[in-house]
């Protein structure tokens, strides 16, 4: 179910309480949920997720990302949440697209090479097409 992007994060689709169980049993220490609440009624409300991340000694940050697409913001957010994390890290959403896009601008906006970011989301099984130009613009500036 987790999808590794690159060694110590993780992208999932949707979890539930048993994969926070999991989570903490891999050693994540962080679970970042990038998905809006009430996006579909099937999901798993973030505050459930977060209460037994907590209670499992796991931290937990929300940044949640619509379809409308992506801010600096966020890309802030999700920057200084990998930053801060002293261990592994798992981000969600409904299918782990969002949370793997996010977490490679966050990542060129440090300067990471696209390329690389690109090679890594695609071995995982994602695809950074759609966020390509944002990527190359982010990590120039970071440069």
């Amino acid at each position: 179910m987790f999808k590794s992007i690159v060694e110590g994060v993780y992208a999932s689709p949707q979890i539930g309480l048993p994969e926070v169980e999991l989570a903490k049993a891999m050693g994540v220490v962080l679970i970042i949920n990038n998905r809006p609440e009430l996006e579909s009624p099937d999901q798993t409300p973030g505050a459930e997720i977060e209460a037994a991340a907590r209670a499992a000694g796991i931290a937990y940050v929300a940044i949640p990302v619509s379809h409308a697409g992506f801010s600096e913001p966020q890309v802030a957010a999700m920057a200084r949440a990998l930053e801060g994390a002293s261990g592994p890290v798992l981000a969600y959403c409904r299918s782990g697209t969002r949370s793997t896009l996010l977490w490679a601008l966050a990542e060129a906006s440090k300067g990471a090479d696209p390329d690389e970011l690109a090679a890594a989301a695609a071995r995982a099984g994602y695809d950074l097409g759609p966020v390509r130009a944002l990527l190359d613009v982010l990590a120039s500036r970071a440069d």
